[in-house]
């Protein structure tokens, strides 16, 4: 069992500075298309359009996409990603002005520039400005005439030939209109696809791991530490993180997908608008997730917002890895008290790998990836029947089930019944106390590992003779029902 100031002894190439974006792959070879445009224009309206579903958050109120995040998207059987933008403007300040970096910066690494129009506003000067900035990338660019529905808004389009970035295709992202076309005129000018490339693609891809938190924890600082670029805006505003945002990331040697989530908040119901949309997304990431790092402030009490979010990981049967952010500017005695704090509060889940981090100064950082490989490896860890039974009969020889009902239940026998997360199941005569299955899952873990993983441990128990076929006994598992799992099988 690891304990809380245990130190991580790997030995790894790990160096902060030579982090960086994946090499090319099978998502980096793809197409990459940016959404660009002033704020409020429809941007997200139309890339859910695209991609056919509700992904991006969309309100009718300027600014709720601040970052840029990345889509599977396909027209055609043409593959690509899709990378929504927050609201562009030249001349702004701030965090408004943090969004518009981002916007520009996917513009440059775009293959293809979507640039989205309010047809009936007409060119403003936002506009304008964009459109000399999308010049000078020398980037193939696809004029969308947005919230055309009508005859009258098909004039409006008509009259964006001025911008001088070729035709405006008149569309509707909220009712689909003339997105067939635009489409075809993106796809058309992808950049050529050099021969073989695509083939041999790995169906697994790189480990999915998730980034979660409550609100202003320093996720997206942390993203952005380990991408080596301002990937993700941050500001000191709870919150400014609304969309789950997923990079491919190479550390050590190995390529990642961490997913950047909008922080979980404490009254999910109380939500409305972009942040209910962007909670529930969070949820989205935590599912697609193999492993979820839980980042904590400690600059700030733990609060029960924290233990919530580890609750849901270990819900979600999920590995886990427990990260403290901000731990150097801890004095000693403040230190010792929250190892306590953390001890105590955190006992559930005491199996999980521990890391002190500032995400701020990179300090500890290379401890994270070890962290996660022992996480996923517990995750995926099987152990072979005969050598469970064997391990089991030895212990049930030396600590025997409780007297239940004035009989000693019995362990027939056992088999782990699947990984992702481990999950075993015990054949017996009788129902097993809560205590005593804790007890068993604990020396599993002493004798096993399966660090940094829930274990789930479900019975199935033998029906006294003369009871009805197919009736579940009191604290049995019914064959059809799993634990909850994630990840690739």
């Amino acid at each position: 069992m690891r304990t809380w100031n245990r130190e991580y002894e790997y030995m790894s190439e790990f160096d902060v500075s030579d982090v960086g974006v994946a090499p090319e792959g099978e998502e980096a070879a793809l197409p990459v298309v940016a959404v660009v445009g002033r704020p409020n224009v429809g941007k997200s309206s139309l890339v859910n359009r695209i991609i056919g579903r509700r992904e991006a958050v969309v309100e009718d109120v300027p600014g709720v996409t601040r970052d840029r995040v990345a889509y599977d998207a396909e027209w055609q059987n043409h593959r690509f990603t899709l990378v929504d933008t927050g609201g562009w403007e030249t001349s702004v300040s701030g965090l408004a002005a943090m969004v518009a970096r981002q916007a520009e910066y996917a513009a440059q690494t775009a293959d293809v520039i979507l640039f989205v129009v309010d047809a009936t506003v007409g060119i403003t000067d936002a506009d304008a400005a964009v459109t000399r900035v999308l010049r000078a990338t020398k980037k193939p660019v696809v004029l969308a005439a947005n919230k055309v529905d009508g005859g009258q808004q098909e004039a409006d389009a008509l009259g964006l030939w001025n911008l001088g970035v070729g035709q405006p295709f008149a569309i509707s992202a909220l009712h689909g209109r003339g997105t067939g076309d635009m489409l075809d005129a993106v796809v058309e000018a992808f950049p050529e696809t050099p021969e073989g490339q695509g083939e041999g693609d790995d169906e697994d891809g790189p480990s999915r791991i998730a980034l979660l938190g409550r609100p202003n924890v320093g996720k997206s600082s942390l993203l952005n530490r380990l991408a080596g670029e301002d990937r993700v805006v941050v500001d000191s505003v709870a919150g400014t993180t609304r969309d789950a945002v997923d990079e491919l990331i190479e550390l050590g040697g190995k390529t990642w997908k961490f997913i950047d989530t909008a922080g979980i908040r404490r009254r999910f119901r109380a939500l409305q608008g972009a942040d209910y949309y962007a909670t529930m997304r969070t949820g989205t990431a935590l599912e697609r997730a193999e492993v979820a790092v839980v980042l904590m402030d400690v600059s700030e009490p733990l609060a029960e917002q924290d233990i919530r979010v580890v609750e849901q990981v270990v819900e979600a049967g999920r590995g886990l890895v427990l990260a403290f952010n901000k731990w150097d500017i801890l004095d000693e005695e403040r230190r010792v008290y929250l190892e306590k704090e953390i001890d105590r509060q955190l006992a559930r889940v005491s199996w999980a790998p521990r890391v002190n981090i500032s995400a701020a100064t990179g300090r500890h950082m290379e401890r994270l990836v070890p962290a996660i490989e022992t996480s996923l490896a517990g995750f995926n860890q099987r152990i072979s029947t005969g050598q469970l039974n064997n391990w089991l009969k030895e212990l049930v020889a030396a600590t025997p089930p409780p007297v239940r009902g004035g009989k000693q239940p019995k362990i027939l026998f056992a088999t782990q019944a699947g990984a992702r997360p481990p999950h075993f199941i015990l054949f017996t005569t009788g129902f097993l106390e809560d205590n005593y299955r804790r007890f068993i899952e604990r020396r599993l873990r002493e004798d096993f590992g399966f660090e940094g993983t829930p274990v789930h441990i479900s019975m199935r128990i033998r029906e006294k003779k003369g009871a009805t076929p197919g009736r579940a006994s009191k604290g049995s598992v019914r064959p059809d029902r799993k634990p909850r799992g994630g990840g690739r099988r």
